[in-house]
């Protein structure tokens, strides 16, 4: 495990160092001085923030059930039988080590700086997730939750920008081509939606898996894995319809969570707002934030959304009758809030207990 952590680190720092250096430092500085305390209350925000997402991650690991991750549990102890000693993950009583909330804190923090450094944003974090809580519940187990958390937070998303939209139609001026922008976003989270309640019930893994075979690129390399790890990516399915089907409150605070986080994040554009704009309100925020955040999800593949998530700004800004230099000055301030905390991520993944 500690040289995974190692590859991440440096892949992590290394894209990081990248992205610092095609700052402008004269212009992020000014913009800091004229943000003041406003840039500290924003990285502060972000440490509630991540209490979110963690909560939302901890209340689905521990809603598995012991039977259902029975597989996986003996799986995992089989692999450890002649293991060296210096990588054991149970105690001297043979009990595993437990998932407290501040390790999961510390682990979501790094999963989600490591997400923001990698190109196509989920190949990155969520692995060092699985790889980082295995050795305390069993890889099925872990592999089970990180899916079914990303798949959460994604869920989240296509929730809050149905709501973003509910919110521009009652309070903003509404013409033909935005109209029909709207209805076309709308229609595409409602489907989204559609499809993952879907895999929720039947799980999502084989799924996606049998969606990936018809891909002509990746078609043999997904027949090969669906072959070799069927049993596995059954029982993962297996613990991803559990949620849904005999835990519906838990997983509804999953989505309640992680869908709040959302909303309580645009506190962070309400913040920077107000230092140009006294007259910002915080639904114009949310609108803000969501049209931003579709934009950048769109151009996952790139590390960090370079670009994206400023032409975000700027589109969402001109749309709300604010200046471009509003739009502008977010993006910095939000930008540079991004980098702090990969960084803050990246060494938390140094600061793992031998």
């Amino acid at each position: 495990m500690k040289k995974y952590q190692n590859v991440f680190f440096i892949f992590g720092l290394s894209v990081l160092i990248i992205m610092i250096t095609q700052l402008d430092f004269a212009q992020v500085w000014a913009g800091l001085q004229r943000a003041g305390y406003w840039f500290f209350a924003v990285i502060i925000l972000w440490f509630f923030l991540y209490m979110f997402n963690a909560s939302a991650w901890y209340i689905i690991i521990n809603s598995q059930k012991p039977d259902i991750s029975a597989i996986a549990q003996a799986d995992t102890d089989n692999k450890n039988e002649g293991t060296a000693q210096g990588v054991q993950t149970t105690n001297k009583d043979g009990e595993r080590k437990k998932v407290t909330f501040w390790w999961l804190y510390k682990i979501t923090v790094s999963g989600f700086a490591i997400n923001y450094a990698t190109p196509g944003g989920l190949m990155g974090g969520e692995p060092y997730r699985i790889m980082a809580l295995a050795p305390r519940i069993g890889t099925e187990r872990a592999s089970a939750s990180v899916i079914l958390y990303a798949m959460t937070h994604i869920f989240s998303h296509f929730w809050f920008w149905l709501v973003s939209i509910v919110l521009y139609i009652t309070t903003q001026e509404v013409n033909l081509p935005i109209g029909l922008m709207l209805a076309a976003i709308g229609a595409f989270c409602i489907t989204a939606i559609w499809f993952f309640l879907k895999g929720y019930k039947k799980g999502i893994a084989v799924r996606c898996m049998n969606i990936l075979r018809h891909f002509p690129m990746i078609k043999r390399w997904a027949n090969g894995f669906l072959e070799r790890h069927k049993q596995q990516l059954d029982d993962v399915d297996r613990q991803i319809s559990a949620l849904h089907n005999q835990n519906p409150r838990t997983f509804a605070g999953a989505v309640i969570l992680e869908l709040l986080c959302r909303i309580v994040s645009a506190l962070e554009i309400f913040f920077i707002l107000l230092v140009i704009m006294p007259e910002a309100n915080y639904i114009q925020c949310i609108i803000i934030l969501a049209f931003t955040s579709l934009i950048a999800n769109m151009l996952f593949f790139i590390p960090l959304q370079l670009g994206g998530r400023e032409g975000g700004f700027l589109m969402s800004a001109k749309g709300l009758a604010m200046t471009a230099n509003a739009g502008i000055f977010v993006a910095l301030i939000v930008r540079v809030r991004e980098l702090v905390w990969t960084a803050i991520g990246l060494l938390l993944i140094k600061l793992e207990k031998k």
